[in-house]
């Protein structure tokens, strides 16, 4: 069987730091960034983006759907 990767994009300037998807992550692949965006908000990003394996968990619970989850088989 396939090994499958997962790749998470979030749109920085959509997101506002609820935080949500970083709960969900069961792979705590996602945390907020140090840095904001033009809104004043920490936006999630891929902390440790080789253990994703793109469950889309965080794309479900987010209540901006401004996460796109990709995968790609290895």
């Amino acid at each position: 069987m396939a090994k499958v990767k997962g790749a998470v994009v979030v749109d920085v300037e959509e997101c506002k730091g609820c935080g949500l998807c970083v709960e969900a992550c069961p792979q705590e692949v996602l945390a907020l960034n140090k840095k904001v965006n033009s809104k004043g908000y920490h936006f999630s990003y891929m902390e440790n983006a080789d253990a994703c394996v793109g469950c889309t968990n965080c794309a479900v619970v987010c209540p901006d759907t401004c996460i796109t989850v990709y995968r790609m088989k290895i």
